[in-house]
């Protein structure tokens, strides 16, 4: 049986990752600082340790078989809140857990890299090989972050997803996050407010991000790197995708923010994965999550307005 260390496992996507892991009869480690709680269901194959991944000494990789790193100061507004502490937990903790991992004999590490590394980009196609040019602290860390971590693929398997933006329901739910805020701005004000709207984003389902995780751990997929997103659409799109289905008014502001891509994922789907959600699905369960009172609009599904309060940075 195979033992699995997932860092950042309490967060958004990790609390989504780790069920299906243990269903998947994975024994669990999960090192979080826990700093939006803690959702995690109790199980005999599962350990949580809080604790800080910059705390590499407090960090145990020996009896690991494989690592999925998806601890960081997540999305541009918290990492450029405190840039030294983006840089220690998503660049520098990065590169010392995976040294860590490859001198403990670990097989395989599977980083949560981003495809907000590639900056603004008119081509229609963007695949993995084209140049990166990230904007943002967040962006920046993940792009150094991988480059390290693709030097040790002679030593284990390292395989560096670049996901869309996420959407879709999770225990600890983020609403911050282009589909997921703006179905919560249409339920809950019934008002969506977009700045600018032809920004094109890529998306993806947190149901497919995190059977990708569990695909590449039990498939024998080469190292390297991959695209992950399968719907591009502008904010104004997802916008009107919305309002089809929950009935508010849309109003479009100017933005400061330029960031527009649209990634190409076929070299991930030449392994054999395959999508199952898509953008509406997501939008059909946040709406039935807040019909029946299981979604609340609260500070803590807001990455920023959470670490603000928490004074973390």
């Amino acid at each position: 049986m195979k033992k699995v260390l997932v860092t950042g496992g309490c967060g958004y996507k990790g609390s989504v990752l780790v069920p299906k892991l243990l269903d998947a009869g994975y024994n669990v480690e999960v090192i979080d600082t826990a700093w939006f709680g803690n959702f995690l269901p109790s199980h005999p194959q599962l350990t949580v340790k809080i604790a800080d991944v910059r705390d590499i000494d407090g960090i145990t990789c020996e009896g690991i078989d494989a690592i999925v790193h998806l601890a960081s100061i997540a999305n541009d507004p918290c990492g450029d809140l405190d840039p030294k502490l983006t840089w220690e937990v998503s660049a520098l903790a990065t590169m010392q857990l995976c040294d860590k991992a490859a001198r403990s004999g670990v097989k395989q590490f599977v980083y949560a890299s981003s495809g907000s590394v590639y900056g603004v980009k008119e081509e229609e196609q963007v695949t993995e090989d084209l140049t990166l040019k990230p904007i943002s602290e967040y962006n920046k860390t993940k792009m150094v972050a991988e480059r390290v971590l693709m030097s040790y693929a002679s030593d284990m398997k390292v395989q560096a997803i670049r996901p869309a933006t996420v959407c879709g329901l999770s225990p600890r739910m983020r609403l911050d996050v282009s589909v997921n805020m703006l179905t919560m701005q249409a339920l809950a004000n019934k008002k969506i407010t977009v700045f600018g709207g032809a920004q094109t984003r890529p998306n993806i389902h947190i149901d497919d991000i995190t059977d990708l995780y569990l695909f590449l751990l039990q498939n024998d997929i080469p190292s390297g790197i991959y695209n992950a997103g399968f719907e591009n659409l502008s904010i104004l799109e997802i916008a009107n995708m919305v309002v089809e289905k929950a009935n508010a008014e849309i109003i479009v502001s100017e933005s400061n923010d330029p960031r527009s891509y649209r990634i190409n994922s076929d070299k991930l789907l030449a392994t054999g994965f395959k999508p199952k959600k898509f953008v509406a699905d997501a939008i059909d369960e946040i709406i039935e999550a807040y019909s029946q009172g299981k979604l609340l609009d609260e500070a803590r599904s807001y990455n920023l307005k959470w670490m603000q309060h928490m004074a973390v940075a």
